[in-house]
């Protein structure tokens, strides 16, 4: 092979094993949404989801053959079992794709985190952590052990 071949060859090795490297390190990350988005552009999405206000809502975008949408779904319903306030809303992705242009979604599982007004203060692609998702929703509900 000539050296001009087994350059390319290292470059794509390099690019593909960067890729996977910054995918893995993001999967499951739930990351701060900068700035608020539209308040009332929201509110609209959400109400044509069917999704009511609460303390903190967990809304899951899925689809039907996604496997790591269930251990999502197990992981969120869990953690809004635990949280009083919390609450875990779950919306095909492919019955919404108006919504989910709309809000970004580009592909499952994508998990947004909303506060009391609707606003999304976070959100992960991927499967989040228990831990991660209890520490974000710290802010938005009261705790477990609160008011003892």
């Amino acid at each position: 092979m000539d050296p001009v071949g087994i350059g390319a060859v290292v470059i794509v090795l390099v690019m593909g094993i960067a890729a996977g490297l910054w995918r893995r390190r993001s999967e499951g990350r739930l990351a701060v949404t900068p700035g608020a988005s539209e308040d009332q552009r929201m509110k609209d999405v959400l109400e044509r989801l069917g999704v009511e206000p609460g303390s903190a809502t967990l809304l899951q975008f899925s689809t039907a053959f996604c496997a790591p949408c269930r251990a999502v779904r197990r992981v969120s319903s869990e953690v809004a079992a635990m949280m009083p306030g919390a609450r875990h809303v779950e919306v095909d992705a492919e019955s919404h794709l108006d919504e989910v242009r709309e809000l970004g979604i580009w592909r499952t599982p994508t998990l947004l985190i909303l506060d009391a007004e609707g606003r999304e203060v976070r959100r992960a692609t991927g499967v989040p952590t228990k831990p991660h998702l209890i520490a974000a929703l710290a802010d938005l509900v009261p705790s477990p052990g609160a008011g003892r």
